[in-house]
């Protein structure tokens, strides 16, 4: 497994960024210009990454307050699973980390790896920027 992350600490409450990502349909508001065709509900998203592939996710597991993983509801080009994990820093501030773990073989990894770095990366800055 290939495992790409990134971390962020937010001056917010744990909760509040809890609930903000537990809900997918604000997720749309992470992603980068490359993703469209989105649609959402609460537990599921579909989108399109331009040039690459379509995807449909579904919330798998959710710890309150703690951890939220989402896994492909529908086949994927490879196998995958993008996790928020969240740390409650005390004083209202919540370190968030996003990681994706993606089963890839060698070709796989170094066509897709710098991507999806740039991705977690673009998707925890901008929670930052969304929930300042």
């Amino acid at each position: 497994m290939t495992t790409i992350e990134s971390r962020v600490n937010i001056n917010k409450p744990v909760s509040e960024v809890f609930a903000f990502l537990a809900d997918l349909n604000n997720h749309q508001q992470l992603m980068p210009e490359n993703i469209y065709n989105w649609s959402s509900t609460k537990d599921e998203a579909r989108f399109t990454i331009q040039n690459m592939a379509k995807l449909a996710l579904k919330v798998s597991s959710i710890t309150l307050d703690k951890e939220i993983v989402v896994k492909p509801s529908e086949q994927a080009p490879f196998e995958l699973e993008l996790k928020w994990t969240l740390n409650d820093l005390g004083k209202g501030q919540t370190e968030a980390v996003y990681t994706i773990s993606a089963d890839l073989n060698m070709m796989m990894k170094m066509i897709v790896s710098g991507p999806l770095q740039k991705l977690v990366d673009h998707e925890a800055g901008t929670l930052k920027s969304v929930l300042a």
